[in-house]
């Protein structure tokens, strides 16, 4: 009596895998138990699927996820927010002014893109600015900006 392989075989072998990611948090088993899941369903597709195939496809189904994983989808989800980037990252930001200064109140300004984890901030103006002008970034105070009026 020879052992086959089921294709629940492969689902176990694909969700141990899977999390086995939560052990060993390194984004890249995960797509190794992905590849185990792609051959179950391809061997309940075709049962006739011989061993060496379907360790060939595995591997192959496996490194195609991965690849797709660091190439593809990883570089589109890179942090925008400049969150924990020192402050020379932000200077020369330019954000749109929503609330005007008008002492003693502070103005706030409006980034398109999150400066420092948030994109509305207070800031303070040498020049007088309205509700609309584009204004520059050129330090930071603690919570405040400094800005300039841009041009």
């Amino acid at each position: 009596m020879a052992f086959q392989i089921e294709y629940w075989h492969w689902v176990v072998f694909g969700m141990l895998l899977i999390m086995a990611e939560l052990v060993v948090p390194s984004f890249t088993i995960f797509w190794f138990g992905l590849g185990a899941l792609l051959i179950a369903a391809l061997l309940w597709l075709m049962p006739e699927l011989g061993m060496s195939v379907q360790l060939v496809a595995w591997a192959v189904g496996s490194s195609l996820f991965a690849l797709a994983w660091f190439k593809l989808l990883r570089p589109m989800m890179a942090d925008r927010t400049k969150a924990g980037i020192a402050r020379e990252a932000v200077l020369g930001e330019t954000g749109q002014v929503i609330l005007a200064p008008q002492p003693p109140r502070r103005g706030q300004v409006r980034f398109s893109t999150p400066v420092l984890g948030d994109d509305e901030w207070e800031f303070i103006c040498e020049e007088p600015v309205a509700i609309g002008d584009r204004v520059m970034i050129t330090e930071i105070s603690g919570n405040t900006l400094i800005v300039k009026k841009r041009g």
